[in-house]
């Protein structure tokens, strides 16, 4: 749970190893072989044994901290370029897609954030947006560097439509979960969160007020820290 509780979203496992006492993630050079363990495999075992968890999962999300509040995303006008340029040099692998502001003028081509001032680099001023989607790097597989260079100028919603409704067959793997929306509240309880994460097969859940503005979003190393903190105190 430490070495989760990190951002590492997997780690080797060394078996058939006589060492002692590893510490963190070390590759352990007289193992055998090795088993890949996952941040969801380890979500997995402790649904499974939510009774010893002191009733940590009947806690709600806000409550325990695991909300992060600080969200970067883009708009609906948004163009897949500019999202995939945005998203590298902030090193996200995903990013909510808000609607954008009729109120004022912004630049489409940079990231959406609810919390920091406008004029902080390349954030613009977004709280209480409309959450409407989400754009990642999932929604890149399979799809041809040809294919790819056509929908680039595209806004990343046009783009999700139309690579969700694509022929190719790599589309049809994803298609389904890269249009729904994984989200939950503040005041839901860890164990939804938790529950939505494992059955969706995601990595993040939005986190919206009801009439569905973005507020902050639960990963799954917020998830595992806020458990590990809670078990130690």
């Amino acid at each position: 749970m430490e070495v989760f509780s990190k951002g590492i979203h997997r780690a080797l496992v060394p078996l058939g190893s006589h060492m002692q006492n590893i510490a963190g993630v070390e590759l352990v050079e007289s193992a055998p072989s090795y088993q890949m363990l996952t941040q969801v495999d380890l979500l997995r075992f402790l649904k499974a044994h939510d009774s010893e968890l002191k009733g940590i999962m009947s806690h709600n999300v806000e409550e325990l901290g695991a909300v992060t509040k600080s969200v970067f995303g883009v708009t609906n006008r948004t163009k897949v370029i500019e999202a995939i340029k945005c998203m590298r040099a902030a090193s996200l692998s995903a990013v909510p897609i808000v609607e954008a502001s009729s109120a004022i003028e912004e630049d489409h081509g940079q990231l959406v954030n609810p919390e920091l001032d406008r004029n902080y680099a390349y954030i613009l001023q977004g709280k209480g947006r409309k959450l409407v989607g989400t754009f990642s790097a999932t929604d890149l597989r399979g799809c041809p560097i040809s294919q790819l260079q056509f929908w680039l100028p595209l806004s990343v919603l046009d783009f999700k439509e139309k690579h969700s409704t694509s022929p190719l067959p790599a589309a049809s793997d994803t298609a389904v979960s890269s249009r729904e929306l994984v989200t939950c509240h503040a005041e839901s309880c860890l164990a939804e969160a938790i529950e939505k994460a494992l059955t969706k097969h995601v990595h993040r859940i939005w986190v919206i007020d009801h009439l569905g503005h973005l507020v902050g979003v639960v990963a799954l190393t917020d998830i595992i820290r806020v458990m590990r903190v809670s078990l130690l105190s």
